[in-house]
């Protein structure tokens, strides 16, 4: 076995004071990893000095130039050489590190691209001239008079090129431009008031460009909802749900979409902690475990969510790049994502996302139109007798639907008796009023405006599991005693940690106590469950508290089996409904929340409007 090579010389190691070039690099290699990251700073700092307008150009993803404009404060002549020091910053006074209200406060992004690139700042303050400042390779150049209207204009060029072995780390120009993309846009999302433009310029001149948000007008939440619209989409914004929610001085604002609308990865997933955006691993659970009973494990939520509180509960210290934060109350921050969005959820009772329709209509295939033209086709619309007529002679359950719940076709008063003013047509109800079962598995519905089409069997599964869960809530979750109690050997970091959350468990029917040092005593479980391997349980939620400090291991487990219970306990597809069955279980999926998504995310219904089916016929 050869013996590893020292880190040091074995001789007597001296200590030396490293030159501030070296400095500057090594503090360059925290905060700046890729040209996204050297766009993240400088834009960040046109945003905290004030910016309503940011201009952002790249070329050849951001390695040979990245130029940020505003229309910011601007920087006094007299600073420029400051702005470009260490650790000089105008955002804080250091005397408390906790109350930061301004995205940069480090003092360290302006040097360390200097110490890496070729960096020129031109800048004009309220009452000065405009005056002109560079760096290359941390060799920093004489102030000199510039010509700018206002603002501050940051041009980067050569980027690495003081550290070209970073350079072999760089992905494609095409990576590089979209890693950029992404950081413009979750910045324009955290300031919808404000302006963004991303232009490439890799060809030389004016360029194109790849990313435009004009600054929203409005309040916050109109503001908010037009720039995610913008940055999103707008299925995004038509199918997302309006999240407002405090909890102990923490508030929750923002938009989250509804289950039908969820996506293959977590790229919609968009987190900001006081404007910030963040990616921590703890409110991404937290996310996750809101829509856990409405997604499966392969489906993701879509969702951006604003997270305020008074800085001094939150650490933003945690990581040069500042995309990591740590609450001081960490439970706190996850149970209001939680319970936020449950509730929020709850509230859309059976609404389903509109591009569940769009998709079904997208499947249909259109006759081909013939290379003469299309064919136009217009028939004389007949009268409401002679279609109750065709209907009752074609289909003869639609009369026994008809007169066991009056739901007539649209009908014409001087043909037809009125009806009572105090009696709304069940046409007028949100999902409508059933007309024909096809298959033994669909339910056709009539609306106003069009028809809705049920599969019978998810959505009473969806009905019975919300009403299991509702029944459980009530009685509580029953427990098993064990005749003999399963005794977990475990660490007494982990005892201690399990222990701490007993009383939640315990709620959930599993008892445990403590049984010696390094042992649990696991007496009762959860009855639902059956046979349990209690010290497989227990490591499980022992994982998912150490890694989130919640664990809903053991209540995702009860959920499921009443999801199993619910499924088969159902409507089965196949089995025909009368007209009064068909329509009470529209009636009660309209009261039941989360109705338009079944146990496993999928779409319980599809409404079609007329004019999109008469499009699909020719008939506009």
């Amino acid at each position: 076995m050869s013996i590893a090579n020292p880190n040091i010389d074995p001789a007597q190691p001296t200590i030396r004071q490293l030159d501030e070039g070296a400095i500057n690099r090594i503090a360059a290699g925290e905060v700046v990893e890729r040209p996204a990251s050297a766009v993240k700073e400088l834009v960040e700092n046109a945003l905290d000095a004030g910016a309503t307008r940011i201009e952002v150009a790249i070329a050849d993803g951001g390695k040979t130039l990245i130029r940020v404009r505003d229309d910011g404060c601007g920087i006094a002549p007299e600073q420029l050489p400051l702005a470009l020091a260490r650790h000089a910053t105008s955002k804080i006074d250091g005397s408390d590190l906790l109350n930061i209200h301004s995205f940069g406060f480090r003092g360290e992004a302006l040097p360390s691209l200097g110490a890496v690139g070729r960096l020129t700042i031109t800048s004009r303050a309220r009452g000065f001239e405009a005056a002109e400042i560079s760096v290359s390779g941390g060799q920093m150049g004489a102030v000199k008079p510039a010509a700018l209207n206002s603002g501050t204009t940051v041009s980067l060029r050569d980027l690495f090129y003081a550290t070209p072995a970073r350079l072999k780390f760089m992905r494609s120009d095409r990576a590089e431009n979209q890693a950029i993309s992404d950081t413009i846009k979750r910045l324009a999302m955290a300031e919808p008031f404000v302006g963004f433009t991303l232009r490439d310029v890799s060809g030389g001149g004016e360029g194109r460009i790849t990313f435009r948000a004009d600054p929203e007008t409005g309040d916050l939440f109109d503001a908010l909802h037009g720039r995610l619209a913008r940055v999103i989409g707008a299925d995004f914004a038509e199918n997302a749900l309006r999240i407002e929610a405090t909890r102990e001085g923490l508030s929750m604002t923002g938009y989250a979409a509804l289950p039908t609308y969820s996506r293959g990865s977590s790229v919609t997933q968009y987190l900001f902690v006081n404007g910030r955006p963040v990616r921590d691993k703890m409110l991404y659970g937290a996310l996750r475990a809101a829509y856990s009973d409405v997604l499966s494990r392969d489906r993701h939520p879509a969702a951006a969510l604003f997270l305020d509180c008074d800085p001094t509960l939150v650490d933003v210290n945690v990581h040069p790049a500042k995309s990591e934060v740590r609450f001081s109350d960490p439970g706190l921050a996850r149970g209001l994502i939680v319970s936020g969005l449950r509730h929020a959820l709850a509230e859309a009772g059976h609404r389903a996302s509109s591009t569940v329709a769009d998709a079904t209509l997208g499947a249909f295939r259109p006759e081909p139109i013939a290379a003469q033209g299309a064919r136009v086709y217009q028939m004389d619309r007949p009268s409401s007798a002679a279609r109750t007529l065709a209907y009752q002679s074609q289909a003869p359950g639609f009369a026994e639907m008809q007169q066991a719940y009056s739901a007539r076709v649209e009908s014409d008063p001087r043909e037809v008796g009125t009806q009572e003013p105090d009696e709304p047509p069940a046409t007028a109800l949100p999902l409508g009023a059933a007309r024909a079962q096809v298959h033994e598995n669909y339910i056709i519905a009539q609306t106003e405006t069009g028809m809705v089409i049920v599969d019978q069997h998810a959505a009473h599964e969806r009905l019975v599991y919300e009403r299991l869960k509702a029944q459980m809530a009530d009685t509580g979750v029953a427990s098993q005693a064990l005749l003999i109690p399963d005794i977990v050997d475990l660490s007494e970091a982990d005892c201690a940690i399990l222990l701490d959350a007993a009383e939640d468990l315990a709620r959930l029917g599993l008892v445990m106590e403590p049984f010696g040092p390094g042992s649990i005593a696991v007496r009762e479980t959860p009855a639902i469950l059956g046979q349990v391997n209690a010290p497989a349980l227990l490591r499980d939620i022992l994982d998912e508290l150490a890694d989130q400090g919640d664990s809903q291991t053991l209540k995702s487990r009860i959920d499921a089996i009443l999801s199993r219970v619910a499924c088969h306990g159902s409507i089965r597809s196949g089995r025909r409904m009368s007209g009064e069955e068909m329509n009470a279980l529209l009636r009660e999926m309209e009261r039941t929340p989360l109705s338009g998504q079944c146990n496993h995310g999928r779409p319980t219904y599809v409404e079609l409007r007329l004019s999109d089916i008469e499009r699909l016929f020719g008939r506009t």
